[in-house]
């Protein structure tokens, strides 16, 4: 009887114990994420109900008068407008190129494994740093107009000057340095995928757009779902590039997006509970959009 009871303490204390250890290692970082996320997120959403102003002391409580304002005011339309179109290039365009260079680099050589370091560059960049390079290169004298100009092109485009050209402009530049990300998945996608499968599919006659139809392509499910959902949240954050290559112009509001216009009005402009009301938002677009992604392609997603 001692001895039972005395294991009966024993593993009472060891699951405390645990219980300790993992409390420990969980809390820092729930503090962090409640920190910098959960609470500026209810504060956030708390400021965008009232008439919050950098140059008034004063703030008032008004309901939902941002938010009509909001989707009364064609700029924010227009702002989200151009958000979405970025949001769908930078998804289709990157992927879909990524995942063919990444077939085509899914071979051994160290010619490959060079190509792949190459493509891998533009990842580690800063946004700002490639956004002043490419806005040099596109800029009306810049060294494309430069080469088409020598190639006898006697009135080359206004890349980031023209105002139906500028937005997709920015788009490129957003899909030249994030192909990169979408490669590197691919590939690891394409790396995970058992070999015998892939035979198995050849010794059946399959050749080989069958064998990516019906092998390759199902396997890869997760990662298009993690490229795509990454790809779309990116797109809808878009600042830099907008920022840096075209300040919002040419024009007034031409290539504005939603967190171009977020630090506009909260920032520059001083009317924090408007620019909060667009961050709610866009946070609700993100959630609503990532989340019915998510769900679609999961579905289709298969266990090896």
């Amino acid at each position: 009887m001692p001895a039972r009871t005395a294991t009966r303490a024993v593993f009472p204390r060891r699951r405390r114990g645990r219980a300790l250890q993992f409390a420990l290692f969980v809390l820092p970082a729930l503090v962090i994420y409640l920190a910098l996320v959960i609470i500026p997120m209810v504060v956030a959403i708390g400021t965008s109900t009232t008439d919050a102003n950098q140059f008034r002391a004063t703030v008032e409580f008004i309901g939902l008068q941002n938010y009509v304002r909001l989707f009364q005011d064609p700029a924010f339309l227009h702002a989200l407008s151009n958000t979405v179109i970025i949001a769908a290039l930078i998804t289709v365009v990157p992927n879909a190129l990524g995942l063919g260079i990444a077939i085509l680099l899914d071979r051994a050589g160290w010619i490959f494994n060079a190509l792949r370091a190459a493509f891998f560059v533009p990842i580690v960049l800063s946004s700002v740093v490639v956004s002043v390079t490419w806005g040099m290169i596109l800029s009306d004298d810049g060294l494309l107009n430069s080469m088409l100009k020598n190639l006898g092109v006697a009135d080359p485009p206004g890349w980031v000057s023209d105002p139906n050209l500028a937005l997709y402009s920015i788009a490129g530049v957003i899909c030249w340095q994030s192909l990169g990300v979408a490669v590197v998945l691919f590939l690891a996608g394409l790396q995970g995928i058992p070999r015998e499968l892939l035979e198995a599919a050849e010794i059946d006659g399959a050749g080989r757009f069958a064998r990516f139809r019906t092998v390759t392509w199902p396997l890869l499910a997760p990662v298009v779902t993690i490229t795509v959902t990454l790809s779309l949240i990116g797109g809808f954050k878009v600042y830099d590039q907008v920022k840096v290559i075209t300040n919002g112009g040419p024009g007034v509001g031409t290539t504005n997006t939603l967190a171009f216009d977020i630090v506009r009005y909260s920032v520059e402009a001083g009317q924090v509970g408007y620019g909060q009301a667009m961050a709610t938002v866009m946070l609700a677009i993100i959630a609503f959009v990532s989340i019915f992604v998510l769900r679609a392609l999961q579905r289709r997603e298969v266990d090896l």
